[in-house]
């Protein structure tokens, strides 16, 4: 459900990216990394959060770590992951899968400004070994996102 959800998303949002699937997993980021061929940092993972009732994502650099002075100056409390339970319930995807795209509830989408440091990055596509590759600013474009500054320099 969850990568057709991704594919149905990108078949109606943008018929031009083609979602990739890997016969190995690329549930994390060395995976991810290894698998597409490129390096850690350009894997766009999306961390799923909750702030208050709301549930948001941020999509950041594989490598980037969040700053949590920054993070609670931006929403004003602590980062607060979801549970491993919960990721799937909120996203319509699996752990591993998480991305902004096909979601099965909407919910605010936030792009790291890490992520400008690639032309291109690696984000899931709803399963454990799907991607696409895309532009930062095209994520933006294509969920709604906005730009913050919540990773670690």
């Amino acid at each position: 459900m969850s990568l057709a959800s991704v594919k149905d998303f990108f078949s109606q949002h943008a018929p031009d990216i083609d979602v990739i699937e890997l016969r190995q997993s690329t549930a994390t980021v060395a995976l991810a990394a290894e698998g597409h061929g490129v390096e850690p940092a350009q894997i766009a993972k999306t961390l799923a959060l909750r702030v208050g009732d709301d549930v948001i994502l941020i999509v950041t650099r594989g490598d980037a770590r969040l700053d949590n002075k920054k993070y609670k100056a931006r929403f004003g409390t602590k980062a607060r992951m979801l549970g491993f339970d919960e990721v799937e319930a909120e996203t319509g995807h699996p752990v591993g899968g998480v991305c902004p795209f096909g979601l099965a509830k909407p919910h605010s989408i936030y792009c790291d400004l890490s992520l400008k440091a690639y032309d291109i990055v690696v984000p899931a596509a709803g399963a454990t070994n799907a991607a696409v590759h895309i532009s930062p600013s095209r994520i933006v474009e294509l969920t709604g996102a906005e730009w913050i500054d919540v990773s670690e320099a």
